[in-house]
């Protein structure tokens, strides 16, 4: 008579004489993403062969300024900052029956006389918290000299077995009304900001998730900001 014998390494039998697999024993076996920006739910029950998640929270970008300098003068502005990025690997036993999902929302476009606004945190639950970007700042004049705008510190480190600040947005600079660059904007883990310029035009896109935009910049016209990268949370299911 035919046999078969199977590993208890990864298998089991239950009471009821059913081969089972041993939980926490297959390795990664889904992976949940959430990619819009607002509040969600992880409900646990809904995966029973679950043995622990890691978590990858990335937070949203800053959003950059427009510009509008007079006529024959430049402004520019400088990017937006970077989402922060934290993760954490977590028991199935250490989770609610149900998490509350967050993913932050890119900092908003700012006109040509307003800053950029905030990137949103992403987190899962409390147990993950990835910082949001701070938006481009509006701060410079119009002008013909020479004049520099700051960049814009990158967050800090969120909640996180492993956490991670975002890049900060770069300076914006004026050499005269024909000559100037504005600043790119801040790096994230999962994505990439937006380009400098140095001729007239609105603030740039950033890649991927959670990087800043980059500034605007103005020769005499009227240009908008640009909005940041959105979040990120990814949720790695092992079982």
């Amino acid at each position: 008579m035919a046999s078969v014998c199977a590993c208890g390494e990864y298998f089991t039998v239950n009471q009821d004489g059913e081969l089972c697999l041993v939980p926490g024993q297959q390795g990664l076996r889904d992976v949940v993403a959430f990619k819009n920006p607002g509040t969600f739910q992880f409900i646990k029950a809904d995966y029973p062969w679950l043995a622990r998640v890691r978590v990858r929270a990335q937070g949203a970008g800053g959003g950059s300024a427009g510009a509008d300098a007079a006529a024959n003068e430049l402004i520019a502005r400088p990017g937006g900052a970077g989402g922060g990025y934290s993760e954490r690997v977590i028991d199935a036993v250490d989770l609610a029956a149900v998490e509350s999902v967050v993913v932050g929302a890119g900092g908003a476009a700012g006109t040509a006389t307003t800053p950029g606004g905030v990137g949103g945190n992403s987190s899962f639950g409390g147990l993950v918290i990835a910082s949001g970007g701070d938006g481009g700042s509006a701060n410079m004049t119009s002008g013909t000299t020479p004049v520099t705008a700051a960049g814009i510190p990158g967050p800090t480190a969120g909640v996180g077995d492993w956490s991670t600040g975002g890049g900060a947005g770069g300076a914006a600079l004026r050499l005269s009304a024909a000559f100037g660059m504005s600043g790119a904007g801040g790096e994230s883990r999962l994505g990439h900001g937006g380009f400098s310029r140095t001729t007239s035009g609105p603030g740039t896109a950033p890649r991927g998730y959670g990087g800043g935009a980059g500034g605007g910049l103005s020769e005499g016209n009227a240009e908008p900001g640009m909005a940041g990268g959105d979040g990120l949370v990814l949720v790695e299911l092992f079982g």
